[in-house]
């Protein structure tokens, strides 16, 4: 019933709009609001603060995959309902919960979490943003670069090296909210893919930053994005494979009608063969990731199993959609064609939340530790 209403949602509300978002570089609003009165954005947070109080993460992968089905990637609410929300729940105060929470749930805020810089992606440790006590206030100094939401956000998580500390891993978050002085935004950045999802840089210029905003305990910043990222991992999992079977459907259905030598294309062995085989891969990871998706709602995802979902399922994707416009030919190349804006979109997919070669290192360093531990144990 979930996915059944909230697919109603995207057909009416959100994909005869997506052309609109395109070609603004940003999705409006509205959109937020809308889906926030419908209880489709942060499902999962108390009652109290407008949710259904249920945590459990399978209603997130349907919105993930419907989202993908419908090809409105680029909205990117799950940025705002699942990977910045819960920074909010887990290390926030009553009264930051009942400050914040209300207003992102119904969609008058967004959200947003800025941790890249220039010269620090994958690598946190290496930011430079600092954050140095006032006393009553953080002052907050440095810039980000690739934040997503990052025009639209009304609250940026910040992470920031704390001043003075000995260790290059003691950060705190901040909530930094709009229209605090010293807080800029720069232009819409123009992207390859996921042309609606609006990607900005952010300074901040002695940024006064309230203790009220502060995140968890500070200098403890840097175990909360490490603790995170296994979620973020999952999520992109999920996106990814529901993207590469949106990818493969849509190519099926190109190879059925497209005629080659007086025949359809799919009856030719070739392509056959290589839809097989991306047909066979794309519903194996499934299942990892749905398994996956169940053992973190009993709490023990870890950062080893979350690596490999991310790792292979942007590589199948990835392997998919250059397939699909392989299949397509010419057509492939234009961009009224489906196929062409899902290979924009993906590329993306095997860099953030860790690229591809960050997924392996992870994975390898766990392979020749002292607590690995074979499935088959």
């Amino acid at each position: 019933m979930f996915r059944d209403a909230y697919r109603r949602f995207l057909e009416t509300e959100v994909v005869p709009r997506m052309p609109e978002f395109r070609e603004a570089g940003i999705v409006d609003r509205e959109i937020f609001r809308k889906a926030g009165d419908l209880g489709f954005l942060m499902v999962w947070p108390d009652e109290k603060y407008g949710g259904m109080g249920d945590a459990d993460f399978r209603f997130e992968q349907i919105i993930i995959e419907e989202t993908m089905r419908a090809r409105c990637a680029a909205w990117y609410n799950t940025l705002h309902s699942r990977l910045v929300g819960p920074y909010l729940d887990r290390y926030g105060n009553d009264e930051q919960k009942k400050r914040f929470l209300p207003g992102c749930v119904s969609g008058e805020k967004i959200l947003a979490i800025a941790m890249t810089e220039p010269d620090a992606g994958s690598d946190l440790a290496g930011m430079r943003t600092s954050a140095k006590d006032r006393g009553d206030h953080f002052l907050l100094n440095g810039s980000k670069t690739y934040i997503s939401n990052g025009i639209n956000a009304d609250y940026v998580v910040a992470a920031a090296k704390l001043d003075g500390a000995a260790s290059r891993h003691a950060m705190v978050l901040l909530v930094v909210e709009r229209g605090m002085e010293g807080f800029e935004r720069g232009a819409n950045l123009e992207k390859m893919g996921l042309k609606a999802q609006d990607t900005a840089e952010l300074f901040f210029h002695n940024v006064k930053v309230p203790k009220e905003n502060v995140l968890g305990e500070p200098g403890e910043g840097f175990k909360y994005l490490m603790h995170n990222l296994a979620e973020e991992r999952l999520i992109g999992a999920v996106g990814n494979i529901a993207q590469a079977r949106r990818a493969f459907d849509v190519t099926r259905e190109f190879c059925l009608e497209r005629k080659v030598f007086g025949a359809p294309l799919a009856e030719q062995q070739n392509t056959q063969f290589k839809m097989a085989e991306m047909d066979a891969e794309i519903e194996m990871a499934q299942c990892y990731v749905d398994h996956c998706v169940a053992v973190h709602n009993d709490g023990r995802l870890t950062s080893n199993m979350a690596a490999k979902a991310k790792l292979l399922t942007s590589e199948i994707e990835w392997r998919m959609v250059d397939l699909g416009v392989q299949l397509h030919g010419g057509a492939g190349y234009m961009m009224e064609y489906e196929i062409a804006g899902i290979f924009t979109d993906a590329r993306v997919d095997r860099i953030y939340a860790g690229t591809s070669e960050i997924m392996k290192r992870i994975i390898g360093r766990d392979l020749f530790s002292q607590s690995y531990k074979s499935i088959l144990d």
